[in-house]
């Protein structure tokens, strides 16, 4: 689009949308893997909940960095 010389507010605009879809991508990838994954390590009780929780927690902590 910026080789096509297209205007810059109509490149920011598809920007930001694309932006907001990758975002909801996220949180729904994160909350399915909070609601089956996660949910079911800690059922189990052991290091495997502490590792889905720890992995859950990273994966929140890169995408509010973001």
């Amino acid at each position: 689009m910026i080789d096509e010389e297209q205007y810059r507010i109509d490149i920011l605009t598809r920007i930001s949308a694309l932006t907001r879809a990758i975002q909801s991508v996220t949180t729904g990838l994160l909350d399915d893997h909070r609601r089956h994954c996660a949910l079911e390590a800690v059922r189990l009780g052991d290091d495997a909940a502490r590792e889905k929780l720890r992995e859950a927690t990273g994966a929140i902590n890169r995408l509010v960095r973001s």
